[in-house]
């Protein structure tokens, strides 16, 4: 499931972006998508790939990888992120939810530290 108000885009954070055609309440669900695993073995492989920048680690100890079918792997990361993930790793599903109101035009993006306010850094250099 992907609200109809989502498209992609080019985004200033560099690349790709998903963006709302319409404003957006906070706690909406915008979007839930199966993903596919890869285990620890098929992950080493991933990583010599340009796929891996698209992966999410997966599992409770985080030694799978997964990608994120849907708009998913697309969402941009951004230290104040104005959505959340979640990830079903019983049904192999990721949900994304806003965490706060979107405005009509705006990026959508999430924290790749799994938690909107984890400043910790990321494995990139990002944009300011």
């Amino acid at each position: 499931m992907i609200l109809p108000i989502l498209y992609v885009a080019p985004s200033a954070k560099g690349g790709r972006g998903i963006f709302t055609s319409e404003p957006i309440a906070a706690g909406t669900t915008i979007e839930i998508s199966p993903v596919l695993v890869f285990s620890a073995k098929e992950r080493a492989c991933l990583e010599q790939t340009k796929l891996y920048d698209y992966v999410f680690e997966w599992g409770e100890r985080s030694k799978k990888v997964c990608v994120a079918l849907g708009y998913i792997s697309l969402y941009n990361h951004d230290y104040n992120s104005n959505c959340n993930y979640d990830m079903d790793f019983d049904d192999l599903f990721m949900t994304i939810t806003t965490v706060r109101a979107i405005k009509k035009g705006e990026e959508l993006c999430i924290n790749y530290n799994a938690d909107p306010n984890d400043q910790t850094p990321v494995w990139f250099k990002t944009k300011k």
